[in-house]
């Protein structure tokens, strides 16, 4: 899951929640863009898409929430148990 306390992590998972973010709003958008649509072949799709789109975006966004949480509530007891480097 990576160390916290190094900055190249909080980084790393900083740009991944603003990409996160930025693709659920996009998903957002299209998704009510879609209703505009007089298609409904194109309404079926975009509507599709767009939901797909809020979907692994929200699971971004979790991701990086849990691991706050995580963080904050200190389970360094867990991170040390699944350490690789323990017993070196």
């Amino acid at each position: 899951m990576g160390d916290f306390r190094l900055p190249g992590q909080w980084i790393k998972y900083g740009v991944f929640l603003a990409v996160s973010v930025l693709f659920l709003l996009f998903g957002v958008h299209l998704l009510v863009a879609s209703y505009r649509l007089n298609d409904p072949f194109s309404f079926i799709m975009t509507f599709f898409a767009s939901n797909l789109m809020i979907l692994i975006s929200a699971v971004g966004v979790i991701a990086f929430v849990i691991r706050m949480v995580h963080l904050c509530r200190g389970n360094e007891k867990e991170a040390q148990e699944n350490d690789p480097h323990k017993g070196v």
